[in-house]
């Protein structure tokens, strides 16, 4: 009887897993089948949609490290806004796609570090640091645009980056940087380490992991991803206001959500959420684009189903999470 109760046990949390993948697979069955019946061009489609969700993708597979840690960081759009500002402005003075690539990873991470270290240094939650660093990235945004020179905008040359611009390149720099975090989340020790202080940061600490080093390192990696959808941005868009990745932060919220992670982090953390997410929320937005749903009412429809997720999340982990 133990055994039989242990195998549906064990069969339904597999189920849990793969629920978010087969409901992107059900989604992009709906979409087909919509696309087909009005007559849409499936594959410029698909290639609108692959446009749309791969930089969230790789901003969201950074955040990963963080969200992992049960810690949240409001401040990724703003951060990806003034990287990329910055990396624009760096080509408009050298030139080069290699030096704004460099200036637009390199910002983003030393804005990461610098939330991080703050959070550790006076002992504050992490979301207090980076609503902090919101208020001040905004406004940075707006000082880097004035101090340009050009306006209301920095703009770098359509030319420049023309060649670049394709959806093989994005899914390159997509598939590069997700094995690399797969390789770092799943077959090193950091992973397991996160997951721990996420699942239980007091049994953690007895254990001595040091919370504060491992989340300067998924800060880090967090700031890498908004590094690299910063130059991905700058080559889809290369017109960048004040108003650059506004909804960037929200988005790798709910993609990550969408794509079966838990908010509170721990062990049922997974890297492939944020991917898996980010192009059902796509698949989503452009089911509903199709059958002419208002915006309002697209924005309700993805409220509610984030709020279904949620609950579905939190009252399957209820019985077994530890206590903080």
């Amino acid at each position: 009887m133990e055994k039989k109760e242990n195998k549906r046990k064990f069969t339904s949390g597999k189920l849990l897993n793969l629920a978010p993948v087969i409901g992107m697979i059900l989604m992009a069955a709906v979409f087909l089948a919509i696309a087909y019946m009005k007559d849409v061009n499936i594959p410029y489609s698909f290639k609108n949609i692959l446009n749309q969700s791969i930089i969230t993708m790789v901003v969201a597979t950074g955040a990963v490290f963080i969200y992992t840690l049960g810690a949240f960081d409001i401040s990724l759009g703003a951060s990806m806004c003034v990287s990329a500002l910055v990396g624009a402005m760096a080509y408009n003075r050298t030139g080069s796609l290699l030096i704004m690539l460099g200036v637009c990873v390199g910002c983003a991470v030393l804005v990461s570090l610098i939330s991080s270290v703050l959070a550790s240094v006076f002992n504050l939650p992490v979301f207090v640091t980076t609503i902090a660093m919101l208020s001040l990235l905004n406004a940075f945004a707006l000082v880097l645009i004035k101090a340009n020179g050009t306006g209301d905008v920095v703009q770098v040359p359509a030319n420049a980056v023309r060649g670049i611009n394709t959806v093989w390149f994005k899914l390159i720099v997509l598939i590069l940087f997700l094995a690399f975090c797969i390789f770092a989340f799943s077959f090193m020790k950091l992973g397991r380490q996160e997951k721990f202080v996420g699942g239980n940061p007091i049994c953690a600490a007895l254990s001595g992991l040091n919370a504060s080093k491992l989340s300067i390192i998924g800060f880090m990696m967090a700031g890498l991803g908004v590094g690299l959808g910063a130059f991905l941005t700058i080559t889809y868009a290369p017109t960048l206001s004040r108003n650059t990745a506004g909804s960037v932060g929200m988005d790798v919220i709910i993609s990550i959500v969408f794509g079966g992670m838990p908010v509170s982090g721990g062990a049922r953390s997974r890297i492939y959420s944020a991917a898996v997410g980010s192009l059902s929320m796509t698949l989503l937005s452009q089911i509903m684009l199709m059958l002419n749903f208002d915006s309002g009412i697209s924005q309700m429809v993805k409220a509610v189903i984030f709020l279904l997720v949620v609950y579905v999340s939190m009252l399957n982990s209820r019985k077994t999470i530890l206590p903080r």
